[in-house]
C-alpha cells in the first residue's frame, strides 16, 4: 500500500485532554460536509480552512463531536464514498496540514473529530481496482471479488433498486464479474484477502496517527459473502471488526468506532459484541428503525411507533450507546418499517415523487416539517429525550432547505 507520509505537527500543541473512553455516551454529534460548509477562498466549495473558521460558531453551538463524511481523493460520483485513495484529502479541500490544522483548532475548543471511512468499497478509480483488473495474477489480483459468471449469491437483496438490475456488473478489461452491493462504480473489497484487511488497518491508523478521535464504519454489515446467506451480518464480519477494535484500543485510547448498519435492533446489537465483557466491537451504532417512527408518531399523535421500536430493542453492553438522529446526508430510510407504513410516509411527507430516491424521501428537516419552528423545535426535543447520543445534521438547526432537483441524494446536501 502506498501512503502519504504523515504531515508533522507544527501547530499549536493541543492541550492534554482527560481520560474519558465514555465521552461518546454525553457528546451531541454533528455532522457536517465540509464541500457544503463554508468556503475560505471564494471558488465556490467548501473546504477545510471554511470549516475550522467555523469553529467557533459550532463551539458556540454546543457541538462535542464534528462527524466529518469522506473528504478524501474521489471521482466525486458518490460523494464522496467512492474512495480512489485513503490517504489523501482531495485537493479541492485542501491538503493534509490543513486537515491537522482543522483537528487541532478543533481539540483547543474542546470538540472531538471523528471521520467516515468506507470500508466496504471503493472507486472503480482506484489504483487498486485498476490494478486488479489488468493483472488477475499480481499483488492485487485478488482485492475484489471477481466470477466468472453472475449467478453467485442470489439471496442479497439489491439496495439501490433505482438504479442497480444486479449486484454484479460485467467488466470487459478482465473479462470477469465484480461484485458490488451498492453503485457498479463501488466494487467490494475482498475482505477474504488478508492482504486487504491490512491495508484497511494501516488505512485506519494513518488516520489516527494524525489526531483524530474516532470512525463512522460505513456499511460494515457487507463486508463478507456467503452462498446460501443474505451476505450480511456474516460472523465473519464481526470477527474482523473484533480485530480492529483490539488493535485501535491498544494503540489508541478513548477512540470511538461508530457501526453504519442498517438493520433491525436485534442485528445491529451483535455490532456491539460481547455483551459480559462490555462490548468488543463497535462503541456506537446507529439505531435506524427509530428515526422514521419519530415522525410517525408525531403525525399520528401516538407515542407507539417509537415506544413499540425502543421495547423491541434489546439491552447493549454497558461501554456502548446507540446514537440516534432525525436526518443525514442520506434519504430519510424507509426500509426498516412495513410495506403500510412506508405508503404512510410517502404520503405524508413526500406527496411528489421527486422528494423520493430509492426506500426513503430526499428531503431535509425543516422542508419535511413545513419550515414550521415550533415543528422543528418539537423534533429535536423528543430526539434529546430518546435513550442515545443525538447526531445533528448540519443546517438543520437554521432551518436548511434542499434542493429536489438535484439528482438522488444530492438534494440533501446543499
Amino acid at each position: 500500500m502506498i501512503v502519504n507520509e504523515p504531515v508533522p505537527d507544527t501547530f499549536e500543541d493541543t492541550p492534554a485532554r482527560d481520560r474519558d473512553p465514555e465521552w461518546f455516551k454525553r457528546a451531541v454529534f454533528y455532522e457536517v460536509l465540509v464541500r457544503s460548509f463554508q468556503d475560505s477562498n471564494g471558488d465556490g466549495v467548501g473546504d477545510l480552512k471554511g470549516l475550522t473558521a467555523k469553529l467557533d460558531y459550532l463551539q458556540w453551538l454546543g457541538v462535542d463531536c464534528l462527524w466529518l463524511p469522506p473528504f478524501f481523493k474521489s471521482p466525486l460520483r458518490d460523494g464522496g464514498y467512492d474512495v480512489s485513495d485513503y490517504t489523501a484529502v482531495l485537493p479541492e479541500f485542501g491538503d493534509l496540514a490543513d486537515f491537522v490544522e482543522f483537528v487541532d483548532a478543533a481539540h483547543q475548543r474542546g470538540m472531538r473529530v471523528i471521520i467516515d471511512f468506507v470500508m466496504n468499497h471503493t472507486s472503480d478509480q482506484h489504483p487498486w481496482f485498476q490494478e486488479s483488473r489488468k493483472d488477475p495474477d499480481g499483488p492485487y489480483g485478488d482485492y475484489y471479488v471477481w466470477a466468472d459468471d453472475d449467478k453467485q449469491f442470489q439471496d442479497a437483496r439489491i439496495i439501490f433498486v433505482d438504479t442497480e438490475a444486479s449486484n454484479w456488473t460485467y467488466d470487459p478489461v478482465r473479462k470477469q464479474y465484480y461484485w458490488h452491493r451498492f453503485f457498479s462504480h463501488q466494487p467490494d473489497l475482498n475482505y477474504e484477502n488478508p492482504a486487504v484487511q491490512e491495508e484497511m488497518i494501516s488505512a485506519l491508523k494513518f488516520w489516527l496517527d494524525l489526531g483524530i478521535d474516532g470512525f463512522r464504519l460505513d456499511a460494515v454489515p457487507y463486508l463478507y459473502q456467503q452462498e446460501g446467506t443474505n451476505c450480511e451480518n456474516l460472523p465473519e464480519t464481526h470477527d474482523f471488526l473484533k480485530r480492529v477494535r483490539k488493535e485501535i484500543d491498544a494503540q489508541y485510547p478513548d477512540t470511538v468506532l461508530l457501526a453504519e448498519a442498517n438493520q433491525w435492533p436485534e442485528d445491529v446489537v451483535d455490532y456491539f459484541g460481547d455483551y459480559p465483557s462490555g462490548g468488543d466491537e463497535c462503541h456506537m451504532a446507529f439505531h435506524f428503525p427509530v428515526m422514521p417512527r419519530i415522525f410517525m408518531a408525531v403525525r399520528r399523535e401516538s407515542r407507539y411507533p417509537v415506544s413499540e421500536i425502543l421495547a423491541k430493542t434489546p439491552a447493549i453492553p454497558s461501554n456502548c450507546q446507540w446514537g440516534i438522529f432525525l436526518r443525514n446526508h442520506d434519504e430519510l430510510t424507509l426500509e426498516m418499517v412495513t410495506d403500510e407504513e412506508r405508503d404512510y410516509m410517502w404520503a405524508e411527507y413526500a406527496k411528489d415523487p421527486r422528494m423520493r430516491a430509492n426506500i426513503g424521501i430526499r428531503r431535509r428537516l425543516a422542508p419535511l416539517l413545513d419550515n414550521d419552528r415550533n415543528q422543528i423545535e418539537l423534533f429535536t426535543a423528543l430526539l434529546l429525550s430518546l435513550p442515545g447520543s443525538p447526531i445533528l445534521y448540519y443546517g438543520d438547526e437554521i432551518g436548511m432547505g434542499d434542493n429536489i432537483w438535484l439528482g438522488d441524494r444530492d438534494a440533501v446536501r446543499t
